[in-house]
């Protein structure tokens, strides 16, 4: 079936791990008679959680897609993990959809994640609501949800459906935008029926709510409402279109999916007044780096942006496209902005959790997936092959850094192609999964968003190709620096059978701001070093400046000025001056006072209240440096600096000090320098690492 623009609605199910996502994806999909049958997580068969590693875990890792048909209306459903060590597949449907739908678990209220999240929805204005879940448990209480939402997120939540009781007395919602009540059935899905007497009361008060929020969409019905005092239904849902669309209210939703609770009205009203692409906008940069608007528009030649890749054992390489305009048409030629090249594609699919269906189209807003591409990868923009401006890319997405970082190797060296080989293959899958090889340390490392994100896909490679893989913590990439000024003179001279080698130079050196890396300045006068020297001096420094005197590492932050020198008219050479410049170098940084620097982050760490007085008195341990703090209904946000040696196993600790719920971004800031008994046990692990080079 064919869909117009305004027929697709695109919603990210999102939310703390634990709140029941998962639960509710499956129960949508059969309230949208998508599945006979819905599974729980636990028997490892639901249509979202079907990768090995989900079903042995019991969470989700991946995002995944489904759909349902409602009354005409395509409705895109994403599930997507609550882990924050899996937030790269949130992120990849916020991009993706046109709604977020948050859910809050009935019990507890807004956890961290769900925070994180909201915050990062804000970033994006993008229209968003919530599911209040496990309404049928006895310590639920939906209200109190209510003033935690209106607490933590500095909105007012607008119910779209009320609960009728909760606990074991749970027996339903009532519908507000359309008055009616779905009562629970056993084993079967809600059933439309009469409001129960005693909840007339708690209607009318949500419904005066509905319609002050409905009149805050548009101009034209706030002034009849202030006029009136009221709307009718059509203007209520007008304006709920309006508000919805333009994120001015947060509807909230009440349910309990395992009792197949809360489904029938949640489709209604994504059907019927959730954002369509049509009202959406993505954001296209130019050649410049101009940022612009990029609005959804079937009329215009087709461009897509990959939002995803993945690999399937049995369909390959598989690139999911939100199309932005146009259409995309199966057995066509498109071209790849961001490779340049052109490429023919075969078969199109849209998909129904893991189950791929074959498609011909995809419409302007929807999202569907192109198998097999040979050049594709997420982040990638399409345009109709001679149409559109060549130059022009869509935003990509925006992923948060990794935090937690390791060194990997082969435990037989014969493997350690293989190894990097499914390494950059996991990489291209997942973007926040970082993988590299560092000249610098000599070392392969992979970096993720936490400790389970890491070994989730080292385990998988490990299964997969069938080798031994081992870990160990990552050497720090420290820097070397001087403190004072220095003059130095060195002389290379080396006589051989034919020409010999000669070069004298006489530099001195300065310390320049933090940052500002390095500076050469030619002072020759009278050509004591001629011109064509020159290069080979500024080489020689280079190489000086890779490898400085104290442990080895880089040197950064100098000025090296040239002053004097002597040539042989016979003798001299390029590398001859790039010689003496090398050893120069290094007799004038050991009078130079050399110090190391270290790497500095920031920090921002999330946790529950309870936990910030040991959370900080941690980073204090840790050499740490508190900036700041917030805390916004029981929430903390902790910001500080750290040095990066002191965190490398930080996702570890906190997980441990916060019993699991904690979590936090990192990012460098600066270099910083060190001295006394940690300088010192740097400088030897550095000279332990050199014997040990050799020693292989």
């Amino acid at each position: 079936m064919e869909y117009t623009i305004d027929a697709i609605k695109n919603v990210s199910i999102a939310g703390h791990g634990g709140t029941g996502k998962t639960t509710l994806f499956e129960r949508l999909l059969f309230a949208g008679r998508v599945v006979s049958k819905p599974e729980l997580v636990e028997s490892g068969k639901t249509v979202s959680d079907s990768t090995p590693e989900e079903i042995e875990r019991k969470i989700s890792i991946h995002a995944a897609l489904a759909h349902i048909d409602r009354d005409g209306k395509k409705l895109n459903f994403f599930d997507t993990p609550g882990s924050s060590d899996f937030t790269g597949d949130v992120i990849l449907t916020f991009r993706a959809a046109e709604f977020a739908l948050l859910t809050v678990d009935g019990r507890s209220g807004a956890q961290i994640e769900t925070v994180k999240l909201w915050r990062n929805l804000e970033m994006r204005n993008k229209p968003r609501g919530i599911f209040v879940t496990y309404l049928d448990d006895d310590r639920a209480d939906f209200n109190r949800v209510l003033v935690d939402i209106k607490d933590k997120f500095k909105v007012t939540p607008i119910p779209f459906t009320l609960p009728m009781d909760a606990g074991e007395a749970f027996k339903g919602v009532i519908d507000v935008l359309n008055e009616k009540a779905y009562l629970v059935q056993k084993d079967a899905l809600e059933k439309e029926g009469a409001i129960p007497d005693g909840y007339n009361e708690a209607l009318a008060a949500a419904r005066e709510r509905l319609i002050e929020a409905a009149a805050e969409g548009d101009d034209e019905l706030m002034d009849k409402y202030l006029e009136n005092g009221t709307l009718d239904s059509d203007e209520v849902r007008r304006g709920v279109i309006e508000a919805l669309a333009k994120n001015k209210i947060v509807p909230v939703f009440a349910g309990a999916a395992l009792k197949n609770s809360g489904l029938v009205s949640l489709l209604n009203a994504a059907a019927d007044v959730f954002p369509s692409p049509k009202t959406a906008k993505d954001i296209a940069v130019g050649a410049d780096g101009a940022q612009k608007d990029a609005p959804l528009d079937p009329n215009k030649p087709l461009s897509g942006l990959v939002v995803k890749t993945a690999y399937d054992q049995f369909s390959g390489k598989l690139s999911w496209v939100k199309v932005i305009t146009g259409t995309l048409s199966a057995d066509s030629e498109i071209f790849n902005v961001s490779e340049n090249k052109k490429e023919r594609i075969g078969k199109l699919f849209v998909c129904q959790g893991r189950r791929l269906e074959e498609t011909r189209e995809i419409c302007t807003g929807d999202i569907g997936i192109i198998a097999k591409s040979a050049s594709l990868k997420t982040n990638d923009t399409i345009l109709a092959v001679g149409a559109g401006d060549a130059s022009v890319t869509f935003l990509p997405l925006r992923l948060p850094e990794p935090v937690h970082s390791v060194a990997v190797n082969a435990t037989a060296k014969k493997d350690d192609d293989k190894l990097g080989e499914a390494l950059i293959r996991a990489s291209e899958e997942d973007l926040t999964l970082k993988y590299s090889f560092n000249s610098e340390t000599k070392e392969a490392v992979v970096s993720g968003m936490g400790e389970l994100h890491v070994n989730m896909i080292l385990d998988k490679i490990k299964a997969a190709q069938k080798i031994d893989v081992e870990t160990h913590i990552p050497r720090v990439p420290y820097r070397e620096t001087i403190t004072k000024k220095a003059t130095a003179e060195y002389t290379h001279k080396k006589q051989t059978g034919g020409h010999g080698q000669y070069g004298k130079v006489l530099i001195e050196i300065a310390p320049l701001p933090r940052g500002e890396n390095y500076q050469f300045v030619n002072a020759i006068f009278g050509g004591s070093v001629p011109k064509n020297y020159i290069p080979g001096v500024e080489k020689g420094i280079a190489e000086g400046m890779a490898r400085g005197v104290m442990a080895g590492y880089p040197v950064v932050d100098v000025e090296v000025k040239l002053v004097d020198g002597k040539y042989h008219p016979v003798d001299s050479s390029e590398l001859s001056f790039k010689l003496a410049s090398r050893n120069a170098f290094r007799e004038a940084m050991k009078l130079a006072a050399p110090t190391l620097l270290e790497p500095i982050t920031n920090l921002t760490v999330f946790v529950e209240d309870k936990y910030l007085g040991d959370v900080m008195s941690d980073l204090s341990g840790k050499r740490g440096k508190i900036l700041g703090q917030d805390t916004v209904g029981g929430i903390g946000e902790i910001h500080a600096q750290a040095p990066q040696a002191e965190l490398l196993r930080y996702s570890i600790d906190l997980r441990s000090i916060t019993s699991g719920t904690g979590s936090f971004t990192v990012e460098f800031d600066h270099y910083a320098p060190i001295s006394g008994k940690i300088a010192e046990d740097v400088v030897k692990a550095a000279v332990a690492f050199k014997v040990q080079e050799e020693e292989e």
